[in-house]
């Protein structure tokens, strides 16, 4: 198993200092998620030869190693040119994955909500197109529900990634989004349990449970905005059910790649990004 670290709270250091700053801390991996001078989101990569270069010496000598890579692109949108545009960008950064020597990438299925039907047909159009170029580069492929896409819930994401039917596309469960992966209480042990051997990637930072209290935990105005709303926060600040979560991971044997994905402290980064890493090998490591 891999513990990494999202650098999200380093976006604004230089490529090189991220990477020195996540090693100091303790990281041995990193995943690559984007930042505006390399991976801006749902825009063409920033890379060239040069760039490149330069993050596989930063890499080589701090030792950090690039456990994923993870860009946002458009690519459920119904809108033909957006989704053409973005996978042009999609081949681009899997050649650019390839080139660091990184076998994987995560993302998110995109799309609407409200066009769940079209979004997800506008997903199978670019999945089908993008399937040969992953394979031909060797790089595997975790998605994830997420808030506010064409699919949000956890149940049916697995199901979507189990349809696509290749054993190198798998699920990522995202702490903290749980409240929004189903309609219940945000059980993380069943979740967890229903992508079963899918389950390859998870996320993880502490949320609060926005539809406890009535539904008026959070108060958004105007009434019934469609807006999501969550947090990604140190362990124990939320009220994600972190004994389940792990006693989970340990009883599935999960073997994947586990991402800090903490983005509230950027006052603190150093602070917050040293106690996850302690909490989080201190539970799957041990």
């Amino acid at each position: 198993m891999k513990i990494a670290i999202d650098p999200t709270m380093f976006r604004m250091l230089p490529i090189a200092e991220t990477l020195r700053t996540v090693a100091d801390i303790g990281y041995e991996y990193l995943e690559f998620s984007p930042r505006e001078d390399f991976m801006p989101f749902f825009l063409r990569p920033r890379f060239d030869d040069e760039k490149v270069a330069e993050l596989k010496k930063a890499l080589r000598e701090t030792g950090v190693k690039i456990a994923s890579v993870l860009p946002l692109y458009k690519w459920s949108s119904t809108d033909e040119d957006e989704r053409q545009a973005a996978v042009r960008n999609w081949k681009r950064m899997i050649e650019v994955t390839a080139e660091l020597g990184c076998p994987l990438m995560n993302s998110e299925f995109n799309g609407r909500p409200e066009k769940a039907a079209q979004s997800e047909a506008a997903f199978w159009r670019s999945i089908e197109e993008l399937l040969p170029v992953f394979e031909r580069e060797g790089i595997a492929l975790n998605l994830e529900a997420h808030p506010d896409d064409f699919c949000e819930l956890n149940n049916p994401a697995v199901d979507l990634v189990r349809a696509v039917n290749k054993p190198w596309v798998n699920y990522l469960y995202c702490a903290p989004h749980t409240f929004h992966l189903s309609d219940g209480a945000g059980d993380v042990a069943e979740m967890m349990r229903y992508a079963g051997p899918k389950l390859r990637h998870v996320h993880i930072a502490d949320s609060f449970n926005h539809k406890a209290s009535s539904g008026l935990r959070y108060i958004l105005n105007p009434p019934g905005t469609p807006a999501r709303i969550h947090q990604h926060l140190d362990i124990g600040q939320g009220e994600v059910n972190w004994d389940a979560f792990f006693a989970t991971l340990r009883d599935l044997d999960f073997d994947g790649v586990a991402t800090v994905c903490v983005f509230a402290w950027e006052d603190r980064a150093v602070e917050s990004s040293r106690f996850m890493l302690d909490r989080v090998t201190q539970e799957l490591a041990a």
